[in-house]
């Protein structure tokens, strides 16, 4: 599969922050029960990777499964991680009421692709710390990619995706972002490069758009139900009402 690379306006993108799920306002369940974690950790610190590809904080037995198809380029998805980290995990994944996957949706093509693979670099355990920081420092990719040239978007549509990830990260500071959090020069080039993880990012698009109806980003999914939400105070409503409280 190749990637659309084609750079979009920061503005306007397309199919980012609308949010529309396709059901009704959720029917409130029982309360469910919290689930003490494993000894001598923290909910919050079992971090697995699933088999379509995402990565899963939480119990993962959790009888609520909160899974998200972000951006890593969507503003929406960007003020979602901001505010939803510190409650969603203090207030919920450590109750081990709720598990919360983050699987890829790289609608913005090389910036997403480049940032997904310097993500998964990190390695699993520190996936969502990296993923948090990614977030944050969205206005500083952004204020990097407005001022590319105007050929850098031509120049990235005769690339292949590794080489387009390699030149998108190398011109809005991605490489060095990642040096500065731990990752060698030498091994974010490599993961820029690893077709398995390429592939695992283009199977979570595949399975979004063709599976699960994803359209935009952010979309999320309680226990495999798309709900209406863009909002970390929307998801919030759609937790409690499936007993997360």
């Amino acid at each position: 599969m190749r990637f659309s690379i084609a750079l979009l306006p920061l503005l306007a993108l397309a199919a980012c922050g609308g949010g529309e799920g396709n059901s009704s306002a959720p029917v409130s369940s029982a309360p469910v029960a919290q689930t003490p974690p494993p000894a001598g950790k923290q909910w919050a610190d079992v971090v697995v990777k699933t088999p379509e590809g995402g990565y899963l904080q939480g119990n993962p037995s959790a009888p609520i499964k909160l899974v998200e198809y972000g951006s890593r380029t969507c503003p929406t998805c960007g003020r979602f991680g901001v505010e939803a980290a510190e409650p969603l995990r203090a207030n919920y994944i450590s109750t081990g009421k709720v598990s919360y996957e983050f699987r890829d949706f790289p609608l913005h093509g090389a910036p997403d692709l480049a940032l997904a693979l310097l993500n998964r670099c990190a390695g699993t355990e520190a996936f969502f710390p990296m993923l948090d920081q990614i977030f944050a420092n969205q206005p500083s990719f952004f204020e990097k990619m407005e001022k590319l040239p105007e050929g850098f978007q031509q120049q990235l549509q005769t690339m292949a995706p590794p080489q387009a990830a390699a030149a998108m990260a190398d011109a809005a500071g991605m490489v060095e972002f990642a040096k500065q959090r731990g990752i060698p020069e030498a091994k974010a080039r490599q993961c820029l490069a690893d077709q398995a993880a390429i592939k695992e990012v283009a199977d979570s698009l595949a399975d979004g758009s063709n599976n699960k109806g994803v359209t935009g980003t952010p979309s999320f999914f309680i226990n495999g139900d798309k709900i209406d939400a863009a909002l970390w105070s929307q998801v919030e409503t759609a937790l409690k009402a499936a007993g997360a409280r």
